[in-house]
C-alpha cells in the first residue's frame, strides 16, 4: 500500500464518520480487493443474461448457468456461515444450515439473482466484521476441506472469477486477474 492509498483512506474515513465500519488492518487487503473485484464481474455477466438464458448450459461441463449461479452463492453463504462462527455463536437455523445445490438451482430466476446478492453481501460484512485476530486463527471447514480464514478471499476470488468465465456468456480470461487464473 502506497502513501497515497494511505492518505485517500484516511480522508475517506474522515467523511465517512464515526458510524462507518472496515475491514481490520490485519485483513489481507489485496485478496480481498481480488475477490470484491470477482464478485462484481460475476455480477456484471449474470445481469447481462435474461431470465431464460438462465437455463442455458455454462461452460461447466454438464451445468446450466443456474446451477452455477446457485454454486456461487451458496460458496458464499458457507463462507459466510463459517467466517461468522468464528466471531460468535451462530443461530439454530445458520448452524443446521446444509447446501442443497439441486434445490437452490431450482429457483425462480428472480429469487436466484436475490441468493447470488444477499449471499456475497452477507460474505462481504462477515469479512469487514473480523476483527484482526480472526483473521490469523482457528482454520474454517470449506468443501471437506480446513483452511484459514485468511485463504477464504483468494479462494473465493479464484471461483467467482472462474465462475464469470464458465457463464458462457462473454467473459474472457484476459479479463481475469494473474493472481486468479489457476
Amino acid at each position: 500500500m502506497t502513501g497515497q492509498d494511505d492518505s485517500g483512506r484516511a480522508a475517506l474515513r474522515a467523511r465517512q464518520g464515526a458510524g462507518a465500519r472496515y475491514d481490520a488492518e490485519a485483513a489481507p487487503h489485496a485478496d480481498l480487493l481480488l475477490a470484491r473485484r470477482g464478485t462484481a464481474y460475476f455480477a456484471r455477466k449474470l445481469n447481462e443474461l435474461d431470465d431464460r438464458e438462465l437455463d442455458a448450459p455454462s461452460l461447466q461441463e454438464g451445468w446450466t448457468r443456474r446451477r452455477l449461479v446457485a454454486r456461487v452463492s451458496l460458496q458464499a453463504r458457507g463462507l459466510a456461515i463459517a467466517l461468522k462462527a468464528l466471531r460468535e455463536p451462530l443461530i439454530l437455523e445458520e448452524a443446521e444450515w446444509r447446501p442443497d445445490l439441486a434445490l437452490a438451482a431450482t429457483l425462480p430466476a428472480r429469487a436466484l439473482r436475490h441468493l447470488f446478492v444477499h449471499s456475497a453481501k452477507h460474505l462481504d460484512v462477515e469479512w469487514r466484521d473480523l476483527p484482526g485476530e480472526g483473521w490469523d486463527g482457528p482454520r474454517i471447514r470449506l468443501d471437506g476441506a480446513e483452511v484459514a480464514p485468511r485463504q477464504t478471499p483468494r479462494l473465493r476470488a479464484i471461483a467467482v472469477w472462474h465462475a464469470s468465465v464458465d457463464l458462457g456468456n462473454g467473459g474472457r480470461w484476459r479479463d481475469v486477474p494473474e493472481e486468479c487464473r489457476i
